[in-house]
């Protein structure tokens, strides 16, 4: 029999959920079995099943009373045998009709899930660079994770459950009202009396072992930080042993204290569960035996038998109806989370009918373009300028002026908040998304290469390259030479996010992958920045000539690479403050001769050092 403190632990909602319950509307529940819709005709057998076994489940029970008082005190053994076959026999159904309702579930489930999964993923590909740069990634990942999970478990055991207890509650009343209504009416009232103590005692230990969970988590955070190598140094250091040791002994004796009380409450909590759930049927042993003796002498034992057994049969259900609220609140709370993303609008779409290019030649024109990552600073004011085909231009200036969000908008990483941004003299809004990515390679600062091997890496911008292909393509970039230094060549592996090779190993693969798309317009976002001087010159190397057979963006802190751009653009607090030659912008006297002698003059002059070692 299944004891009426089951499920407790979990049977409450910590005060984050309660300080977050979402709000349930009549559009929420629709959308969320809008879900179930689909699956109706498997969700109906579902519910068959649930039926036919909550009703087996309970007959071996209502059977009992004829096999006490036909078999046993009747002394018929046939009728005997035959009652345990058949009651042995609807077990064994109900189990079987179980598991197929279980099989159902479970594969709506799964069906559900993958949808869901499916539609996330793809609203997420659509979302704008500003999403994933201002959302945790944590938080993306556990909605595609946990949460979607989460429904399997809703679909399978709380909306199941809620069906299952409420068929079983109905069946096992209308059993016992048929055998004695006034039997009936005492399991009516006993079940909830008795329920709710032991619901006050799960409570008491649920929130000990809250309690007892934080201390804990305390105790780790002091030893993760203090017993790790930088931790135990800063310790040492600053002299406070002692004082970390007195911070360390006071949780370590509340966590004591609260273990005690825990344990104890766990064990006070299964002498309230065991005397109540025996208090029940001792009360109906009680009344049915009056009534037997005094009032009722066609109220058997097997009638009274059978009451008990029903009573004990409905502890579970009313202890799971009990909970409904907190599991209601849960499922909805997660559908809410899950349905938030759903609904964050996709900022940066392909038009309905976009403008084709015809003879494309990469131009690039900025017309007074404003942009702010939001409202509270804005980023870019009035930038103008254009880039003809076949020519290159270098963006330099201060950090954090803005040149990288120039490049991004050409690609509609992000979209302009004023002016426009033109692609082969079509504003970029009316060029189709995958079109004028795929004629735009962009080598950034931060080279990401997924784990796999170098082809793999290669083949992620033209799945249809052939060997000859990737390997021209490696010879541009300057990296061949490596890769046909290795033993397993272009098969070699990368590791997790390119951890196996080095960075500038790295940010040459990347290039000789943006070679591969045959790009238009090409854009070098510090590609060479965060680079030792040897990687620096080999990227170098396969730069310059690439920049003089395509049209070409440079964000360069290196001399050599400003130099080799037909025109400088200088870039200040979001705003174009100077343009022209090297020559003319250093002899102006402005932001670039500044930034020459900070900063370019430097680099050469290490350069330099460094060449005639």
């Amino acid at each position: 029999m299944p004891g009426p403190g089951r499920g407790m632990r979990n049977g409450f909602l910590t005060e984050e959920e309660k300080a977050n319950k979402p709000k349930v509307t009549k559009e929420l529940l629709l959308r969320v079995f809008s879900y179930l819709k689909p699956y109706w005709k498997q969700m109906a057998l579902v519910l068959f099943c649930i039926f036919i076994s909550s009703l087996f489940s309970l007959y071996p029970s209502i059977i009992t009373g004829r096999i006490i008082d036909e078999g046993l005190i009747g002394r018929n053994m046939e009728a005997l045998i035959r009652l345990i076959l058949l009651s042995l026999t609807v077990t064994l159904l109900s189990n079987l009709i179980g598991v197929a309702e279980s099989y159902l579930n479970t594969w709506i489930a799964q069906h559900i899930t993958y949808d869901m999964r499916n539609s996330m993923y793809r609203h997420l590909q659509k979302m704008s660079q500003s999403f994933f740069t201002s959302n945790n990634q944590g938080d993306i990942i556990t909605r595609m994770t946990s949460d979607i999970s989460g429904v399997e478990s809703i679909i399978t055991r709380t909306f199941t459950n809620i069906l299952s207890n409420v068929v079983t509650l109905i069946v096992a009343l209308v059993a016992m009202f048929q055998k004695n209504w006034i039997l009936a009416v005492l399991g009516i009232v006993i079940v909830p009396l008795f329920t709710l103590p032991t619901r006050m005692a799960g409570k008491t230990r649920w929130e000990i072992t809250n309690a007892s969970q934080a201390c804990n988590d305390e105790i780790n955070g002091i030893l993760n930080e203090t017993l790790s190598v930088s931790g135990q140094l800063l310790v040492k250091l600053f002299g406070k042993e002692d004082y970390e040791y007195d911070r360390y002994e006071k949780l370590n004796k509340k966590m004591i204290n609260l273990n005690v009380k825990e344990s104890m409450a766990g064990r006070w909590f299964m002498v309230v569960i065991s005397t109540f759930s025996s208090i029940g049927p001792m009360l109906l042993y009680l009344v049915g035996g009056i009534l037997m003796m005094k009032y009722n002498q066609n109220l058997s034992v097997g009638d009274i038998t059978v009451m008990v057994s029903l009573l004990g049969r409905m502890y579970g259900p009313v202890n799971s109806l009990l909970n409904i609220q907190v599991e209601w609140i849960r499922s909805m709370a997660m559908f809410t989370r899950i349905f938030d993303y759903y609904d964050m609008p996709v900022e940066i779409e392909s038009p309905k009918n976009p403008v084709e290019i015809k003879n494309m030649e990469g131009k690039v024109r900025f017309e007074h373009v404003d942009f702010s990552y939001d409202s509270s600073r804005q980023i870019l004011k009035d930038i103008n300028f254009e880039l003809k085909a076949g020519r290159s231009i270098a963006i330099v200036g201060p950090s954090g002026s803005g040149k990288s969000t120039i490049v991004n908008l050409i690609p509609r990483l992000y979209d302009v908040d004023a002016g426009a941004v033109y692609f082969d003299d079509v504003n970029v809004k009316d060029i189709d998304l995958k079109v004028l990515r795929d004629n735009i390679g962009v080598v950034s600062q931060e080279t990401y290469l997924f784990n796999g091997s170098i082809r793999d890496n290669l083949l992620y911008a033209k799945p249809d390259a052939t060997e000859e292909e990737m390997i021209d393509a490696c010879k541009q970039a300057n990296i061949w030479e490596f890769i046909s230094n290795q033993e397993a060549g272009l098969d070699t592996m990368v590791g997790n996010r390119g951890l196996k090779l080095s960075g500038g190993e790295k940010q040459r693969i990347s290039i000789a992958r943006v070679l591969l798309k045959d790009p238009y317009l090409l854009i070098f976002d510090e590609a060479t920045s965060a680079l030792d001087s040897i990687s620096e010159s080999l990227i170098q190397e396969a730069i310059d000539p690439l920049i003089d057979e395509r049209t070409s963006i440079l964000i360069a802190h290196r001399l050599s690479t400003i130099l080799a751009a037909d025109e400088i653009i200088v870039v200040k607090e979001g705003q174009i403050v100077e343009r022209g030659t090297h020559k003319e912008l250093v002899s102006a006297g402005g932001v670039y001769q500044e930034l020459y002698e900070t900063q370019f003059s430097k680099a050469l002059e290490t350069e330099k050092a460094l060449l005639n070692q």
